[in-house]
């Protein structure tokens, strides 16, 4: 029961299921603010959280997030049936967190191009910076990488529809044409975005915000006019 496979994990974090993937979910919670109001499972969580930002998840056991929690193994287990959902509810509550400080921090701009580019810096900060989403890219990209890449598409599809709903409410309000192909624009800078998190780039430095800056309204806020 100790044994967690991070490739499982990963896959259906990326990859469609009854109830959605994990992405899709953590939109969902974010978008709908669900809170987590049960204080012992929380604190779990916080505990699986800073475990596996501190040893990794494979050299992690239950009984190590147990220790950290100061709670017994079988309470662990009581809120989280295996290591895998653990993780699994982990990584999608960092992503909610993501999904809650990119939605804050659209709403700061004010003009559409404004928050392409705000979207663009913030996505990357947030996802980069991130102790355990951020550690897995550095730290083991053969295994989330591939995850991305190889799950038929369904996370860039989840991740381009959230980007459609947003240029479809500023057509809406009117700031965007209503020519615009949100679903077609949405793709490219979808596909923009991931690249630079899943392969380095030797001519943008990732963690200067003024690059990425002149990045995206060079490249990314042109795609605005139809």
């Amino acid at each position: 029961m100790q044994k967690v496979s991070v490739e499982s994990v990963l896959s259906d974090f990326m990859a469609p299921s009854g109830s959605g993937s994990l992405l899709e979910r953590a939109y969902a919670d974010a978008v709908e603010r669900v809170d987590d109001n049960d204080e012992l499972r929380a604190r779990i969580l916080d505990a699986a959280y800073e475990q596996f930002c501190r040893m990794g998840i494979r050299r992690s056991t239950m009984e190590d997030v147990a220790r950290r929690a100061k709670v017994s193994r079988i309470t662990v287990y009581r809120r989280f049936e295996s290591k895998d959902t653990l993780v699994e509810h982990v990584v999608r509550r960092e992503f909610r967190r993501y999904f809650d400080r990119f939605l804050i921090d659209i709403e700061q701009a004010g003009t559409a191009a404004d928050r392409v580019v705000l979207g663009f810096v913030s996505s990357l900060r947030a996802i980069r910076g991130n102790p355990l989403i951020g550690g897995l890219i550095v730290s083991e990209p053969d295994l989330l990488v591939p995850s991305m890449m190889t799950d038929g598409g369904q996370t860039l599809a989840t991740v381009r529809e959230f980007v459609a709903g947003q240029l479809r409410r500023e057509q809406r309000t009117g700031n965007v044409s209503a020519a615009l192909d949100a679903d077609l624009v949405a793709e490219m800078m979808v596909r923009v975005s991931t690249s630079f998190l899943a392969i380095p780039s030797a001519v943008i430095d990732l963690d200067d915000d003024e690059q990425l800056v002149t990045v995206a309204r060079r490249f990314l806020v042109p795609m605005l006019e139809p």
